[in-house]
């Protein structure tokens, strides 16, 4: 019962943008950074583009991978627009890579371009509901995601190639949609990525309930066809993307691990001006809610291994915010460049 009211929630407070509910209780808005810049690869994807931040220090052995949420922006990351985090990496002498794009990709190769009734895309991207983007153009729509083989290949390759970045032994962390992710590509790539982090991550996509769950969110998220993503929930590519089922492979590579959830309980420094934030909070309280039931899923799995090389953070307080990531992220920063390069 107690799941199937959070899964309820989920429906509702997915119908609010992440960007938005995330935004509310976040720090001043960075927005675009100077130090960052642009870096364009090619991938089967068409070009792509990222935002590098180099270390303070101008070594290139020391790299972290930095993954956005549901709703990523195709012009910056999340974490450049909502926090300022890259200062305190590249200070700390660690390369800062921040992927562009995504939205709803889960950042992983999908089956399929996203379609419905196997009708083609129309025009561009719009604006509006999910349902009003179903059959709209655009990236992942257009042509197939295929972001595991451009982060694990193109991208990494091009860094190593172009700017002189160490190809092993990088980080990779990420938020909500990107936190999961960061498991998963550390589980299958690990001469790549010795670190992974999650915060807030939703770590077991095949528990009860999350694959209808998740089916709405990419709805609501770009007007994304889940189907097209990874099939239905008993394909295999369900429990390949699953942090909680592949937790032996990060198990057995040694992967060193940092894993945080709030629990859906407001804290002071949430704002609860009017009714839009008392409607967000509500909202970022059930996703977190939620979060917190699959970290927990896959920290049972973790202790069932063995456990070990691995911090588990769950706060007193915490709800789906930027503040409470960035939180993490300056906490987790003395271990990620401990166990860098």
């Amino acid at each position: 019962m107690r799941l199937r009211r959070m899964l309820a929630g989920l429906a509702l407070a997915i119908s609010v943008p992440l960007g938005a509910t995330a935004g509310v209780a976040g720090p001043a808005a960075a927005s675009f950074d100077p130090a960052g810049f642009d870096f364009w690869v090619d991938s089967s994807m068409g070009p792509m583009k990222s935002r590098i931040f180099r270390a303070a220090d101008g070594n290139t052995s020391r790299v972290v991978y930095a993954l956005d949420g549901l709703r990523a922006r195709n012009d910056l990351s999340g974490w450049e627009v909502d926090t300022d985090v890259e200062r305190a990496l590249t200070q700390a002498g660690i390369n800062v890579v921040m992927p562009i794009g995504g939205q709803s990709s889960f950042y992983s190769d999908w089956n399929a371009p996203s379609s419905f009734l196997a009708l083609p895309p129309v025009g561009a991207p719009s604006s509006g509901s999910g349902g009003a983007q179903a059959l709209s153009g655009g990236p992942g729509k257009a042509y197939r995601y295929e972001w595991e083989t451009f982060l694990t290949r193109d991208l990494r390759n091009a860094l190593r190639d172009r700017l002189g970045f160490n190809p092993t032994g990088n980080g990779v962390f990420g938020l909500s949609m990107g936190g999961g992710a960061a498991l998963t590509l550390a589980a299958y790539h690990p001469d790549q990525f010795r670190y992974a982090a999650s915060y807030s991550g939703y770590l077991n996509p095949t528990g009860p309930g999350m694959p209808e769950a998740l089916r709405a969110a990419l709805m609501d998220a770009g007007g994304f066809n889940i189907d097209a993503m990874w099939g239905p929930p008993w394909d295999p590519r369900w429990q390949r993307n699953d942090p909680t089922a592949s937790a032996q492979l990060l198990h057995d590579h040694g992967t060193r691990l940092w894993i945080s959830s709030g629990n859906g309980i407001p804290g002071p420094r949430d704002p609860l001006r009017n009714a839009v934030d008392a409607y967000h909070l509500t909202n970022a309280a059930v996703l977190e809610s939620i979060a917190l039931t699959n970290t927990r899923a896959f920290q049972a799995r973790w202790d069932g291994l063995g456990g070990c090389n691995a911090v588990f953070d769950y706060t007193p307080i915490g709800v789906h915010f930027w503040r409470y990531w960035v939180d993490q992220l300056y906490k987790m920063l003395p271990d990620l460049s401990a166990n860098l390069g």
